[in-house]
């Protein structure tokens, strides 16, 4: 395992966390970024790690900040850790080994995130509801908290609002052997897991390998929220993000982004258009999640109802607290 300069974070700094929101609502989120140590961790030579200075890390989590947490924004405080992350080729690597990135993650990658949850409850959280959040990696983190960490913490568990644990996989495995966590049935249940990953037609076709994917996943389709096939058809979509090539800013538009569930596979297909991305970055894409793979719009596809849905569940979580 090649490592460098890997000192553990100090949560109590402020320079540990990414966002520590001025608190204006009665519900936080918690998020955990997904992989930005991408491109540099398949240089020649490069650590398995990413140091808290990472330049690649550094400056890609405020592109999936404004991406993915910002869903969460207009109905709680969203507070986000750094935290040293595995690299995209090492956690390919475990995946292909193993079958899950879990051994990548489970040791550095959780101890951080369960340090900064620890800090987070002692001196920020002040008893409020919460949400819990990720992407790829950060959800397969998460994942890992729900079964572990939140057995151990049962008093902080019982106000979880939901764990949207997105762009990885759920398995059926995880419901049986961690009866403690419920998978969502519908648009608003509470204290419920929403997961999916989404993906394009040809990665269905091909069956072609998917590190964010685990055998037997479960989801729940972002647009009807049903775990069964019904198709949800693009008008259901409430807006996507989408950039805006001329100024160069994220906006909502349209654009396509239907669902629906493939029970066979455990992921939401769609036939959304593919937004341009660089070339290199394409093609590591296509390694690590197929060459249909829409990893990276898990979220902004389906942005606006992810959005609503958020509101949703806290409407739901407070009613039943009356």
């Amino acid at each position: 395992m090649k490592q460098n300069n890997l000192e553990a974070p100090d949560y109590s700094q402020k320079a540990s966390w990414y966002k520590i929101p001025d608190i204006i609502k009665d519900v936080d989120t918690f998020y955990v970024y997904a992989t930005e140590y991408i491109m540099g961790s398949l240089e020649d030579g490069a650590p398995d790690y990413a140091s808290l200075d990472n330049a690649e890390m550094l400056a890609g989590v405020p592109v999936e900040y404004r991406a993915h947490a910002t869903t969460f924004e207009d109905s709680t405080n969203v507070f986000v850790p750094y935290y040293r992350q595995s690299g995209l080729r090492y956690a390919g690597d475990v995946f292909k080994k193993t079958g899950s990135i879990d051994a990548a993650i489970s040791g550095m990658c959780y101890d951080d995130i369960t340090a900064a949850l620890d800090y987070y409850f002692e001196n920020y959280n002040g008893g409020r509801p919460f949400i819990i959040a990720g992407h790829s990696q950060g959800s397969a983190i998460v994942r890992l908290v729900l079964k572990k960490y939140f057995k151990e913490h049962p008093d902080r568990y019982e106000r979880m609002v939901a764990a949207y644990v997105i762009g990885y996989s759920i398995t059926k495995e995880d419901l049986e052997t961690y009866p403690h966590m419920k998978f969502a049935t519908g648009e608003t249940d509470t204290g419920v897991i929403v997961s999916w990953n989404t993906e394009g037609i040809k990665n269905v076709q091909e069956n072609a390998p998917n590190v964010a994917m685990l055998p037997n996943g479960i989801c729940i389709n972002p647009l009807n929220w049903k775990l069964d096939e019904t198709y949800a058809p693009a008008s259901m979509n409430l807006g996507s993000l989408v950039n805006n090539e001329e100024t160069g800013e994220s906006e909502i538009g349209d654009v396509g982004a239907d669902a629906q569930i493939n029970l066979a596979r455990g992921v939401v297909v769609t036939n959304a258009k593919v937004p341009p991305m660089p070339e290199e970055v394409a093609k590591a894409a296509a390694q690590f999640f197929g060459s249909d793979a829409r990893h990276d719009n898990d979220y902004t596809y389906f942005y606006n109802n992810i959005k609503d849905n958020v509101a949703k569940r806290i409407a739901a979580y407070k009613n039943s607290e009356k």
